[in-house]
């Protein structure tokens, strides 16, 4: 009557615990990706906020921020920021980006109510 126990000198067990922490690793990286390509910041209710932005290159990026009343057009890339000019006339933000941010984050915030609570689910479905 042998039992059979394993140690962390088992080589399976080395080796789960290795892939355990490099698929850690990976999600950690992914998210911190998935962060800075969408530009996910806190939008604090300071005095400066962007009101149009346009890619003009790879790394190369126009925008118009309003500073109080103020609004500039500057010229961004990886290694400088540009004044460009300052409007005249303030244009108007870009309503479709936000609200297809905020329909993404209700679309989300749905979507992790559904997978945390099944029921949540359901009754979203039995109210469509």
């Amino acid at each position: 009557m042998a039992q059979s126990t394993q140690s962390i000198t088992n080589p399976t067990s080395v080796l789960s615990i290795f892939l355990s922490l490099l698929l850690v690793v990976a999600i950690i990286f992914a998210l911190a990706y998935v962060m800075r390509r969408f530009n996910v910041t806190h939008g604090g209710g300071g005095q400066l906020k962007v009101v149009a932005s346009m890619v003009a290159g790879a790394k190369e990026r126009i925008m118009v921020i309003e500073v109080g009343d103020e609004q500039h057009m500057i010229g961004v890339t990886s290694h400088n920021i540009s004044h460009l000019c300052k409007l005249d006339k303030n244009i108007a933000p870009n309503q479709q980006a936000i609200t297809s941010g905020s329909q993404f984050k209700e679309k989300l915030v749905k979507a992790m109510a559904g997978k945390i609570n099944p029921a949540v689910k359901e009754d979203n479905n039995n109210a469509k």
